[in-house]
């Protein structure tokens, strides 16, 4: 045991290591005054707070979105002829607070768990943290406004004048601007977007030939979305919040699975996201209402999953249900993790969580 105690002293990389505890404390003790605020925010503005189930039937139907699987044994369990039930750790509570709002919530808030395979890396953790908070009867405007004032209020809340990330400084009293996906894209990849898609179908070959125009690599067997996706990483992201937050908005809508349709414009829908020292922050979007729609693109996402990745996930049929009692809503992700990276100057995602996974 004597040798043990002695190797943990001499290996201040583990997080519970009492030097690297102390060095971390600062940043956790401002995860904690943040989420004091931010919880206070939204009570102050008339939002109920709810906790929602870490056990999900299905993790949500996104391509490219990985869960964590696990099963349900009944009591008694197959020797009574009760088989086991497939479950998952929720991605995101998107769906259960959706179910809320179905039952008659109207303002509702929550520091969930997430979980999420596949990730791991300098701003991802296997389990995180998710802010959601969703509104009835507003449109994705009023969720600008809402990251703006959330901004302002971590910023007091930490006592900081800027956000921080590596040589990336953004004053903290910037209002965010706003950029249309299409217009960032010509802007900083010289990408004409619109050219490659009308609202039901993508063009892959002529977003392909002008990503390779622009620098960006493509491979034989990317999609639309996939070359989408690298431009968006590669281009356009750098180049966002470097001075201001920025709002990326009006985002093509075949990369809106769970949004609504723009209603001037069915090109796009009505999606944005916020972006502070090039990192993504909040995904936010005004909710898509229609079950028969929102199938539709679900079984399409699992059938390109099953392609690519030899696996699907079960749709919710309780959510779909839910949906046709849904009122009109808005509804806004926010990565508090990130934030406070952003707020404490941390470079790992690790640094502001109290107890990381340790994979070695």
């Amino acid at each position: 045991m004597a040798k043990k105690a002695e190797a943990a002293r001499e290996n201040p990389s583990r997080w519970w290591h009492r030097q690297r505890h102390e060095d971390r404390r600062p940043m956790l003790v401002q995860r904690g005054r943040i989420k004091q605020a931010i919880r206070t925010w939204f009570v102050e503005h008339g939002f109920i707070e709810v906790e929602t189930a870490a056990l999900q039937v299905s993790p949500g139907n996104e391509t490219h979105l990985h869960a964590f699987a696990t099963e349900y044994v009944p009591l008694g369990g197959p020797l009574d002829g009760q088989p086991a039930r497939a479950l998952y750790l929720a991605t995101s509570p998107e769906f259960a607070c959706k179910k809320l709002l179905a039952a008659g919530e109207q303002k509702i808030f929550t520091f969930a768990p997430a979980y999420r395979n596949r990730e791991r890396g300098r701003l991802h953790h296997p389990e995180f943290t998710m802010l959601e908070w969703y509104r009835t009867e507003c449109d994705y405007h009023t969720l600008m406004a809402d990251c703006a004032d959330l901004l302002r209020l971590t910023a007091a809340a930490a006592e900081i004048d800027v956000f921080g990330q590596g040589d990336v400084v953004v004053d903290a009293a910037a209002a965010p601007e706003e950029i249309a996906v299409g217009d960032a894209f010509e802007r900083f990849a010289g990408i004409d977007l619109a050219a490659t898609y009308t609202p039901r179908q993508t063009h892959r070959d002529a977003l392909a030939a002008l990503a390779q125009q622009a620098g960006v690599r493509v491979a034989a067997d990317d999609t639309w979305s996939d070359i989408f996706t690298r431009v968006l990483v590669e281009k356009v992201e750098p180049e966002l919040g470097r001075t201001a937050p920025s709002i990326l908005m009006d985002y093509p809508i075949h990369e809106a699975a769970l949004a609504a349709p723009g209603r001037l414009d069915p090109m796009t829908a009505e999606r944005f996201e916020l972006y502070l020292a090039g990192i993504e922050l909040v995904n936010a979007f005004t909710e898509l209402a229609d079950p028969a729609e929102q199938r539709r693109r679900f079984e399409a996402d699992m059938a390109e999953k099953e392609r690519i990745y030899g696996v699907r996930y079960p749709i919710d049929e309780d959510f779909l249900a839910a949906l046709a009692f849904m009122p009109a809503a808005t509804g806004a992700a926010l990565g508090f993790d990130r934030l406070v990276m952003l707020a404490t100057g941390a470079t790992r995602i690790d640094d502001v969580i109290w107890t990381p996974i340790d994979l070695g």
